[in-house]
């Protein structure tokens, strides 16, 4: 019996706790005001759970895919509970505090569909997001839940026109930097304003958001061509319903769940995806936190043996000429799996959303096309280098997409807050061949380990990307370009070597060979002392704080899944 062919018994349906017998009678009542029938309190129940809300374009047209993930459940004979958990939004929170939220409500969403779901006993879920963590958010609930699921990404939006050239929202960030450096002008800054967000939809760059999607699809998490089909494309529609009718098959036939989804093969599958493509960074932070769901460790660590031996074919924004929309219309994610599939970086026996292996669904789609999925490699390893030295024991984060020299050594010009780096850069008040150093901004030190677009598209803007160099214990967007090191790891707040940088002392980097080195004598770095900043903290900073752990691992904050 082949694997895409393995049945299991079903289970006693969850619900059915909340349902049957006489003291479930008021349950019952609660049902029937919600204008449910004894045929449907008869059914099984599925959880569909979005991150709807009018926040962003990322999050807007969530709503209108839950519905219709609604419809396909009752399609197949389910009953579908629609619920929305909350979004924090890269877009609105960048370069101020409220950047600290962002990446603990990646937490506070896996958390909330759990409480959700298992608090009301849903036999099976349908996991619809759109924007930065609330992609990884919603993966971890379900492999936390192992219910019969589906994913859903809502697409990316598509590009604007200006000048008879595509442009996004990236290109409005840069041109602020522009501004700053004289290069452009206050006018065109807003005619880029206007015309980069046309439609609703997430950051059509291969960024954080489309890089997760990638990740979904490779994972067998979602269904095949869901990554890459713009946001307001039509067929998103009967996608949405596929979905629901899909999450009620798996629930049917007892599999697969996301437990046998994800496993240390496809996780495997997932950082060559994001090698081959140029993704986000974040994905470092994000496929080991759900790794984390299913009890399997997985860290920078098993992320650079991967991206050592992935070669990078996919010529993507931001390193590259194309957009999320592009690859959909060469193939989309299945045609860079294939390709490296071809190639022998793939592990084709692992298991997709539809039951069939990875190899059996590649089978019948095409391959790299040879323009936006090239034939030959852009570069012979993946469009990022994990660093390890002096400066990063556990690790650090580089992409190389793009970039024109992979080394670097200057002076440190050291700041212990993205706001402080933030307005020096802002009165260019910085030398090229600096090193600027911002710490105290990981998973604890900042708490939130804030996203730093702001700041590297400024350096980008001013002409300064490749001619400075940023290293931080903080993290980057996916939209990220240019000399830019992130993830640190252990964090200045963790007693990391780099909370012991001093202005003046020199820094390679060295994304070829693979080190990030404080070219200090060791005796010296031993003799320093750390001032740790104090931040005075309540609410769910402070929780976050008390809870989280290293960048090298995922930024998690609990024990894990049981294997």
């Amino acid at each position: 019996m082949t694997a895409g062919k393995r049945r299991r018994t079903i289970p006693i349906l969850p619900s059915r706790v909340t349902v049957e017998g006489l003291d479930r009678a008021p349950h019952r009542a609660f049902l029937r005001g919600l204008g449910l029938s004894d045929a449907d309190i008869a059914r099984p129940f599925v959880g569909v759970a979005s991150t709807d809300g009018r926040v962003t374009p990322c999050n807007a047209l969530l709503g209108a895919f839950a519905k219709e993930a609604c419809e396909g459940v009752r399609e197949a004979g389910g009953v579908p509970f629609d619920f929305a958990s909350i979004a924090v939004a890269d877009s609105m929170s960048m370069n101020h505090a409220g950047m600290r939220y962002s990446l603990p409500s990646r937490e506070i969403i896996a958390d909330g569909v759990e409480a959700v779901a298992r608090g009301h006993a849903y036999d099976a879920l349908v996991a619809i997001a759109g924007c930065d963590k609330t992609l990884p958010g919603m993966m971890m609930a379900m492999v936390r839940l192992n219910l019969p699921s589906a994913f859903l990404y809502g697409g990316a939006a598509l590009p604007g026109r200006l000048g008879g050239r595509e442009v996004t929202v990236l290109d409005t960030y840069e041109a602020v930097g522009g501004v700053y450096a004289g290069t452009v002008s206050r006018e065109e800054l807003a005619a880029l304003e206007h015309a980069c967000l046309p439609t609703l939809g997430a950051c059509p760059g291969q960024f954080t958001a489309n890089t997760m999607a990638m990740v979904a699809e490779t994972l067998g998490l979602a269904l095949p061509g869901s990554a890459t089909l713009p946001a307001v494309a039509s067929e998103r529609a009967a996608l949405a319903r596929r979905s629901g009718r899909v999450a009620m098959e798996i629930l049917r036939r007892g599999g697969p769940l996301p437990r046998d989804l994800v496993t240390r093969k496809s996780l495997e599958n997932a950082c060559a995806a994001v090698a081959a493509t140029g993704g986000s960074t974040n994905a470092g932070l994000h496929i080991p936190a759900i790794a984390h769901e299913a009890g399997i460790r997985f860290s920078l660590d098993d992320l650079a043996r991967v991206l050592r031996r992935t070669p990078y074919l996919a010529d993507l924004k931001p390193g590259g000429k194309y957009l999320a929309k592009d690859l959909h219309a060469a193939g989309g994610v299945y045609a860079v799996l294939k390709a490296l599939l071809e190639r022998g970086v793939l592990h084709g026996d692992c298991l997709t959303l539809e039951g069939v292996t990875l190899e059996e669904a590649l089978a019948r789609h095409p391959g790299a096309d040879g323009e936006v999925v090239r034939r030959e490699p852009i570069l012979p390893s993946g469009g990022l280098v994990v660093l390890k030295g002096s400066l990063a024991p556990d690790g650090a984060l580089i992409k190389v997409a793009g970039l024109k020299s992979l080394r670097f050594e200057g002076r440190a010009r050291v700041f212990d807050s993205e706001e402080a780096c933030v307005e020096v850069v802002r009165r260019r008040a910085y030398r090229p061949g600096e090193v600027l150093v911002i710490r105290y901004e990981g998973p604890r030190g900042g708490p939130g380990m804030r996203e730093m677009l702001g700041i590297t598209a400024l350096l980008y803007g001013q002409g300064m990307g490749e001619r400075v160099a940023l290293v931080t214990d903080g993290r980057f967007s996916g939209a990220t370009r240019g000399m830019m090191v992130g993830y640190v790891s252990p964090e200045a707040a963790a007693g990391g070597p780099i909370g012991r940088v001093r202005t003046g002392d020199r820094i390679l980097i060295d994304a070829e060979a693979g080190r990030l080195d404080l070219l200090v004598p060791e005796a010296e770095l031993t003799r320093r002392k750390a001032k740790v900043p104090r931040r005075r903290l309540s609410g769910a900073l402070e929780k976050y704080a008390a809870l989280v752990g290293s960048a090298f691992c995922g930024a998690v904050t609990h024990r894990g899944g049981a294997k």
